[in-house]
């Protein structure tokens, strides 16, 4: 049986240190996570250039995320197969920001999203995740997912968009205005690439489909350059300059350097005044970005539990993963995250430790070492249609379908509105609106199944009853949202009563609502002349009334341990008044 990770801990590295240090690690397991490095190196690779383009930097600085959040959240993180990197998730966070801030505004927003999940893991809100319903986290990925295809449009089709407006119709309006600018090029390459990831899994190699589908599409680009068709590059498109003033066109072969974020040019390459306004600005998205990070890290974190069996520390997961986009952008490295995809790639290929995460970033900085000048062919339309997959992969359809043809109607609402606000606004207010959404409804729900049963016909009790006498019994909780109507219900049965007794066995929750509407009940049937016997109390409703004073008062209120007694009692106090 595997050896447990302690649920609430927040120990740096204790994945690690399970892995390794607590068992014995030897050369069967390093052997295991060299291969499975390897294997989801050479897949991060072509996908952190693609989603760092998507994100609106330049490509460089997706593979810097993969090396060093990779290697720091890998040392420091609370899951032992987690691979973290440049996610699909992120774009529609990161593209706006680098539009505003640029660069250097982005790097910022990264740090501070660092800081915040720092903080949400320390205060141990790791385990807050069980708390989104999965029609919340369906309807955001399914929006994200809408909007990260949406943005490929323009490279995959080749399109000439001079501004891409910031928000989601605007987008559709600029794109549908440069349809007529398509390059034939740029899309044959695309819909070749596609078409390869697309077949590639009947084929049931067990490589994956990312490279020979990216080569494939490198190969027809350069078949097509040399007939005199131009498609679009990563050499042909983005430029650098280092740090000794010289200049090149693609992605620069030097390791990540130690660079100051607020040091970097914002959006026009114009600097970035960083005052307490600057900051501000930049919080919301900065609160985003945590947010989004640490859904997407624990739902990976607990998908890769399905796999192994073996349990993740979740909050020091959110610290493991804060510690990395904190550290990142000092080397030029964007926001980055558990990818479940490559994580779950990761565990397929037989990874037994976070030495495997080592090796995948490892991997990606030869890429860059070695690789460089080669990676420059890449053609963007081959990386939107990589990207395509990822969004569509994303979007999980499969159970979106299954939820919208198995679930309550609630259930369905709230993926709508969820994947409506992520399309239209964003995130934030999407998963808050989403949780708010589904609180009420459930709430509403919850609050249908507590009723109120009339015993008066009831065999057992109808000869036992005195005249003038009503029994109901009370089922479900006694909250809220439904203590006021059930009291409000058995008020209008109690004229011309004199003793109404209430069986309460089944009430196992009665909250600060639930007794305000009971002591102002009390109150109606002392002021009607109605003596109230309560009956077989839970425990957590009679906790609830001890702590506020609620005492017997003879001939007004009385409890008792069981419904006979009650009765009986009420038979007595009938006698008495007669």
């Amino acid at each position: 049986m595997h050896k447990q990770v302690p649920l609430n801990s927040v120990k740096l590295a204790i994945a690690l240190r399970q892995s390794c240090l607590d068992q014995h690690y030897g050369m069967a397991h390093l052997g295991r996570d060299l291969i499975a490095g390897i294997t989801v190196g050479i897949i991060a690779i072509p996908l952190a250039m693609a989603l760092a383009i998507a994100s609106g930097v330049p490509p460089q600085h997706g593979l810097y995320t993969a090396v060093i959040a990779g290697i720091v959240i890998a040392l420091t993180g609370g899951s032992r197969y987690s691979i973290s990197g440049p996610t699909a998730a992120f774009v529609v966070i990161l593209y706006p920001v680098v539009q505003q801030f640029g660069l250097g505004g982005l790097l910022m927003a990264t740090l501070l999203s660092g800081l915040f999940l720092i903080v949400m893991g320390l205060a141990r809100l790791g385990r807050c995740i069980e708390y989104i319903p999965p029609s919340v986290t369906l309807g955001f990925t399914g929006g994200i997912a809408i909007v990260i295809a949406t943005l490929q449009i323009k490279d995959f089709l080749g399109l000439t968009v001079a501004n891409m407006p910031e928000d989601y119709l605007g987008k559709v309006e600029a794109l549908s205005h440069a349809l007529p600018s398509y390059q034939w090029g740029d899309t044959l390459v695309g819909v070749v690439t596609l078409a390869v990831l697309l077949g590639w899994p009947r084929l049931r190699l067990p490589l994956p489909g990312h490279l020979p589908a990216v080569l494939t599409g490198v190969s027809l680009a350069v078949g097509l350059k040399s007939i005199g068709v131009d498609v679009a590059t990563i050499g042909s498109t983005f430029s650098y300059t280092l740090a000794d003033g010289s200049h090149g066109m693609g992605i620069p072969s030097i390791a990540p350097t130690l660079v100051m974020p607020w040091s970097l040019p914002g959006a026009g390459g114009h600097p970035v005044v960083w005052d307490l306004a600057t900051i501000k600005t930049l919080l919301p998205a900065a609160f985003s970005m945590a947010m989004l990070g640490a859904i997407e890290s624990l739902l990976c974190a607990v998908v890769l539990d399905g796999m192994t069996g073996h349990k993740h520390s979740s909050n020091a997961e959110l610290v493991g993963q804060g510690l990395g986009n904190v550290v990142a952008p000092f080397f030029g490295g964007i926001t980055a995250t558990a990818a479940i995809a490559r994580s779950a790639a990761n565990v397929r290929a037989g990874a037994a430790s976070p030495i495997s995460a080592l090796i995948h970033a490892l991997v990606v900085l030869a890429a860059i070492l070695v690789l460089a000048p080669w990676l420059s062919w890449l053609p963007l339309s081959a990386m939107a249609a990589l990207l395509l997959i990822v969004a569509w992969n994303m979007s999980e359809a499969h159970k979106l379908v299954d939820l919208v043809r198995k679930a309550p109607r609630s259930d369905v609402l709230v993926l709508i509105v969820c994947l409506l606000l992520t399309v239209i606004f964003d995130m934030v207010i999407a998963i808050t609106f989403g949780v708010i959404l589904a609180s009420v409804l459930f709430m509403r729900e919850i609050a249908k199944m507590t009723k109120l049963s009339d015993m008066a016909g009831h065999p057992r009790y109808a000869d036992a009853l005195p005249a003038h006498c009503l029994l109901y019994k009370i089922n479900g909780p006694l909250f809220f949202a439904a203590a006021e109507r059930v009291f409000t219900e058995l008020a209008a049965q109690v004229k011309d009563q004199r003793v109404l007794v209430l069986q309460m066995e089944a009430v196992p929750i009665l909250d600060a609502g639930g007794l305000a509407a009971f002591l102002d009940f009390t109150k109606l049937m002392a002021t009607s002349g109605v003596a109230l016997r309560v009956a077989e109390l839970p425990f957590q409703p009679l906790k609830t009334l001890a702590r506020a004073k609620v005492r017997p008062q003879p001939g007004q209120l009385e409890f008792y341990g069981s419904l006979e007694e009650a009765i009986n009692g009420a038979s007595i106090q009938d006698v008495a008044r007669q």
